[in-house]
């Protein structure tokens, strides 16, 4: 049976809001994962940014050495969780 050219139009239509679809969620997902590794890591920069010295680590003599170790581990335990979790892919 031939089809009517209504319906092969529709088809080709759905098709295409389908791939407009998967491109937009593409997009969303890497949003997501960029913003999960950096909100813990702004967390961090405005505690250690705020003006007081109730911080220990700021007296210690490789205190800021040691933040940034933190948060490039936190980095890293994200980015490797996300990778084992296939959001990569």
């Amino acid at each position: 049976m031939a089809e009517r050219p209504e319906d092969k139009l529709r088809d080709i239509y759905q098709k295409y809001l389908y791939e407009i679809q998967e491109k937009t969620n593409k997009r969303i997902n890497i949003l997501t994962i960029v913003q999960a590794i950096f909100v813990p890591l702004t967390f961090l920069a405005g505690i250690y940014g705020m003006n007081f010295i109730g911080i220990p680590e700021l007296e210690w003599e490789h205190g800021y050495l040691y933040a940034w170790m933190l948060m490039i581990l936190i980095a890293g335990i994200e980015i490797y969780i996300f990778f084992r979790k296939g959001w990569f892919d």
